[in-house]
């Protein structure tokens, strides 16, 4: 196989699984690992991917470019409230929480029982608003929860950041943040493309007794701008199931085990396959060439 061929099959592979290993390449490809590596190489040289530690990423996954809300909303929907059901099971009564900007926060804030009696401070205009009374079903006996939102300028992902945000988190103290991020990485942590964002996250981070992270398998291995902490810095890192399944494998799953506090992974509901008819309800089988008459589909009208 011609190297270009090679180099053409790598393309198509990371454009369907959005990372490559290696080794998973050489097997496909039933050549060496170092011819693989110099093909890679070669695509990265040309802008065609980004060489990582054990195989390539798509150039898109480093990114310092901020997707707005409504483009990251529809992705990964089904992961985002399979992880912020398993969010829930982090809260106890009586808890502040500090919520960041983020699709899969807003998910989770949706899904906040109102009956805890909960305090929440946001920077996230979408997570207030999922919050306001009229949302939570009406001003309640319970008092529903009590929502504090941070000032600030405005981004792309209605999250509201900068010195002003920066200045409201220095007198706050909350038992438990929950932080949706634009990727996270054994070696660069977790980042953000805004780096005001960045600074804020950190300063919420810095706000908390514990830090829960929010985001789905296809983050792992992204790398953004603004680094807001190492993985470390992690208390429980909720993602979905399918990091056993990707491209990294076992790896990945091994590396966040060692690299943060607690691994949660949340089962992503799978599609049943179609079941077989059952044979008592099909209509009677005919002979060959003769027409069906009505007493074959009887209760079936047309």
């Amino acid at each position: 196989m011609l190297a270009t061929q090679r180099q053409h099959l790598i393309l198509q592979e990371l454009d369907a699984e959005g990372t490559v290993r290696v080794a998973e390449l050489a097997e496909l490809l039933r050549v060496s690992e170092m011819t693989v590596r110099r093909d890679i190489d070669a695509l990265d040289a040309g802008g065609l991917l980004l060489r990582v530690h054990g195989g390539a990423t798509r150039p898109a996954a480093f990114s310092a470019i901020e997707p707005g809300f409504g483009a990251k909303s529809a992705r990964e929907a089904d992961a985002k409230r399979a992880i912020a059901a398993e969010a829930l099971t982090l809260l106890r009564p009586g808890m502040t929480l500090l919520v960041s900007g983020g699709t899969t926060t807003h998910e989770l804030s949706r899904l906040l029982p109102r009956d805890l009696g909960l305090t929440v401070a946001t920077n996230s205009l979408m997570v207030a608003s999922a919050l306001a009374p009229d949302s939570q079903g009406g001003n309640r006996a319970d008092g529903g929860i009590r929502t504090v939102v941070l000032g600030g300028q405005r981004t792309p992902s209605e999250a509201l950041v900068g010195p002003v945000t920066v200045h409201a988190l220095d007198g706050l103290h909350a038992d438990l943040c929950f932080m949706g991020v634009h990727g996270f990485d054994p070696k660069a942590g977790i980042t953000s493309p805004n780096l005001l964002e960045s600074e804020v996250n950190a300063a919420m981070i810095a706000a908390s007794d514990k830090l829960a992270v929010l985001a789905d398998a296809t983050k792992y291995g992204t790398v953004a701008l603004a680094g807001i902490a190492p993985l470390s810095a992690v208390g429980v890192l909720i993602t979905d199931d399918r990091i056993s399944t990707s491209p990294a494998g076992p790896d990945a799953e091994r590396l966040l085990r060692q690299s943060v506090g607690e691994l949660r992974l949340a089962p992503m509901k799978q599609t049943p396959a179609p079941s077989a008819p059952d044979p008592t309800t099909l209509p009677p089988s005919l002979p060959d060439g003769q027409p069906p008459s009505a007493t074959a589909f009887k209760g079936h009208d047309a």
